[in-house]
């Protein structure tokens, strides 16, 4: 009888918790108040359910749907907003790509996926400076989550 090959070792990554999202979002908008700059701030699971939003009341409405989908963005496509942009250029591969929620996706940066461990756990949008500024918001908070 010949033995059974060995099952391969599973490792484990803790989730992203509401505690991490809150955190991540505390973060970002601490750098925007210090930048004089007021953000909406989305921070959503490996799902891509969210954890966490914040919308400053002077924050432009826009804000939040625009940091809502730097975060899908980045989660779905495990890639800082940022290196997108080319991208979407006019005459560029492409502009928006169709979402399983019938959203188009929106490059700009200010989204960057979150991981641990080397594994996707999430994803932090901003939206609200101009792209560069919410792109160091976003990133700002990512060193805070570690």
């Amino acid at each position: 009888m010949s033995a059974a090959a060995p099952t391969p070792t599973r490792t484990t990554v803790a989730p992203l918790t509401t505690e991490d999202a809150e955190r991540l979002l505390s973060a970002a908008r601490t750098a925007a108040e210090q930048a004089g700059v007021t953000v909406s701030v989305t921070v959503l699971d490996a799902g891509g359910h969210l954890l966490a939003f914040r919308r400053d009341d002077r924050a432009v409405l826009i804000s939040g749907e625009t940091s809502t989908r730097k975060a899908f963005t980045a989660l779905q496509l495990d890639a800082p907003t940022a290196h997108l942009v080319d991208a979407v250029q006019p005459g560029a591969p492409f502009h928006t790509l169709p979402t399983a929620l019938d959203r188009p996706l929106l490059f700009i940066a200010g989204g960057l996926p979150v991981h641990r461990d080397g594994r996707l756990i999430g994803a932090i949008g901003v939206g609200g400076g101009a792209p560069d500024q919410d792109h160091g918001f976003a990133a700002a908070a990512l060193d805070a989550l570690v």
